[in-house]
């Protein structure tokens, strides 16, 4: 498998009854997932899919290129993707979501389009996060908490580029 699917899977059975078999890629509404648009099982089917099938990403036509992070995996779409009123044909996955690499917009700019509140502002690095969706629940003694976020960030990797995306969270106690 994959290192993305090494990271999400384990989380991911826990977080929903979904199968990589369960996801179909006529359904993909990526634009939804990036904007946090999507719930964690939206998220959790493409997850399961793109990090267990070895021909996903050349299904849905991406390409993956080198990040130049080890924390994320980047893909060239096959036509851009619109989102947050601008279009990218670049995407990134961290370990909890997908990001939009966008270039012509600083990061602090961006954050305050969509009000998301900075939490490190300097010259040399943004982060951002906006609590989308929150929820917990208890089912035979396991605590499942969900969070779902915006964010909207800079990374070294990337200089120049903003990167603005939504992370769907599981948090297991």
């Amino acid at each position: 498998m994959r290192s993305l699917g090494r990271c999400l899977v384990p989380l991911l059975f826990l977080a929903a009854p979904v199968a990589a078999g369960d996801f179909a890629p006529t359904s993909l509404d990526l634009a939804a997932l990036i904007e946090c648009r999507a719930d964690l099982p939206a998220y959790n089917g493409l997850a399961l899919w793109l990090g267990g099938e070895p021909d996903a990403a050349q299904t849905l036509g991406w390409k993956e290129v080198a990040s130049g992070n080890p924390f994320l995996r980047q893909y060239r779409l096959s036509a851009p993707v619109h989102v947050f009123g601008r279009e990218t044909a670049t995407i990134v996955f961290t370990a909890t979501g997908p990001m939009a690499v966008l270039d012509g917009i600083a990061a602090p700019d961006l954050a305050r389009q969509l009000d998301v509140p900075a939490t490190v502002s300097t010259p040399d690095k943004f982060l951002g996060e906006k609590v989308m969706a929150e929820s917990s629940e208890d089912a035979g003694g396991v605590s499942l908490a969900t969070r779902i976020t915006l964010n909207v960030s800079t990374v070294e990797s990337h200089p120049g580029r903003t990167l603005a995306g939504c992370s769907y969270a599981l948090d297991v106690k």
